[in-house]
């Protein structure tokens, strides 16, 4: 087998949907050399709604395709390299981690998990034939407003199902819900399943499945099985919403991140999977709301913490952990007076040397990161390293003989 080809990027974004293309704009635009890489149709699965009109700046709405073709211009316009194929292994280990496609190993200082999910589907006959926007939506959000006074049908009886049945009766003339228990059992909420049983345009189908799916080109029927007679009937709807469940596309993210139970990424608000360097944005996240406006929001701040992350490496190698002379690192609090007091101290001391040692200062709150690096989570503390950089020695203890002798030792040792 012929040897994979290597290559070097500050930033690789797996996926390229709104939080991926999102996160490749300002990643670009902070001079990174960054490569998104996806495997289907660039902007995921916002492409396939034809009309949005809760995303700001459209007044008039505008096209899932139209927009995500936008951000991809803008990306392209900083520079952003895009590679059309599938992820196939990843390694998270170590400074550089690792993007494995068929042909390629791409080495990256920071990975943007972007990867997104897919909505889970029935099964039914020529289910595939109407998808997204050929009668098949999974966003009542996205979709109701094109639905005024249409028939539409609704598959499923979480609280998802129920409470976007009930958004879409603001539009709709009918809804019309499929659940597969008996007459009055819903997976929902008590308080949504009242609401729905009590809403004038909700009507309910028990005991029943998809069969298949019909129409001439576009969706018009739905064909529900009676799952204890056997029997079949033909509804004529406009839309068929389906509400059953998201599958996150994170397979391959197994072990190497941590996923929820679903299967999700959980991540803290900076977009932070927990793994050093590698953020998670968009759909692929443990959330509340997924729409293009929170997805763009993700990527923006996976984005930026990318920037700062690298920035950190750099500050940390070429600084901080520093080969050309020993010294020590001041760990302090500007918002602490105790610590903040011993600045001028650990200044003298580094002068006092005659340029023999380097200090370096890390703020413990604004430097999270680089004290996240040393293992450093409280102070004033001060941590001693070696001519070639190695960790030495870390002390709580930061009063000027302590300091001194610890200094002396690391230079008899130079």
């Amino acid at each position: 087998m012929r040897e994979k080809k290597r290559e070097r990027y500050d930033v690789v974004i797996i996926g390229g949907g709104a939080a991926g293309l999102t996160a490749a704009i300002y990643c670009g635009r902070a001079r990174l050399n960054t490569l998104l890489i996806e495997k289907g149709l660039v902007g995921g699965l916002a492409t396939y709604t034809n009309e949005i009109e809760n995303f700001p700046g459209f007044p008039e709405g505008t096209t899932g395709l139209g927009l995500m073709e936008k951000f991809q211009a803008q990306a392209k316009k900083f520079g952003v390299r895009f590679k059309g194929t599938d992820v196939k292994e990843v390694n998270f280990e170590g400074e550089w981690k690792e993007v494995h496609t068929f042909r390629n190993i791409f080495e990256s200082r920071t990975v943007i998990i972007a990867s997104g999910g897919r909505p889970r589907t029935t099964g039914a006959i020529d289910e595939k034939n109407y998808l997204f926007d050929k009668g098949i939506s999974f966003c009542a959000t996205c979709d109701a407003a094109a639905n005024e006074g249409k028939t539409v049908m609704i598959i499923g009886s979480g609280d998802a199902a129920i409470e976007e049945g009930m958004f879409l009766t603001k539009f709709a003339r009918e809804v019309i819900v499929s659940v597969i228990h008996d007459e009055g059992k819903m997976d929902c909420n008590e308080i949504a399943k009242e609401q729905g049983l009590n809403n004038p345009k909700m009507s309910f189908v028990w005991n029943t499945m998809v069969n298949s799916f019909k129409g001439d080109g576009h969706l018009d029927t739905v064909e529900l099985k009676n799952l204890k007679t056997g029997e079949m009937t033909n509804y004529k709807i406009d839309t068929c919403f389906e509400f059953i469940g998201y599958i996150p596309n994170t397979e391959i993210f197994k072990e190497k991140v941590t996923l929820n139970r679903q299967g999700y990424i959980p991540t803290n608000e900076l977009m932070e999977t927990g793994v050093p360097g590698i953020f998670a944005a968009g759909d692929v996240r443990d959330k509340e709301l997924k729409q293009v406006a929170t997805a763009v929001g993700d990527g923006a701040i996976a984005g930026v913490g990318a920037e700062k992350y690298i920035a950190d490496c750099e500050v940390f190698e070429n600084q901080i952990m520093q080969s050309e002379k020993p010294g020590f690192i001041y760990v302090y609090s500007a918002i602490d007076d105790p610590s903040r007091e011993l600045l001028p101290m650990m200044t003298e001391i580094e002068q006092s040397y005659g340029g023999k040692v380097k200090m370096s200062v890390i703020d413990l709150y604004k430097g999270k990161r680089l004290c996240d690096r040393l293992a450093c989570d409280i102070e004033p503390m001060t941590i001693f390293y070696t001519l070639n950089g190695k960790l030495a020695a870390t002390e709580t203890d930061c009063d000027r003989p302590h300091v001194e002798q610890r200094l002396n030792k690391l230079l008899a040792k130079a």
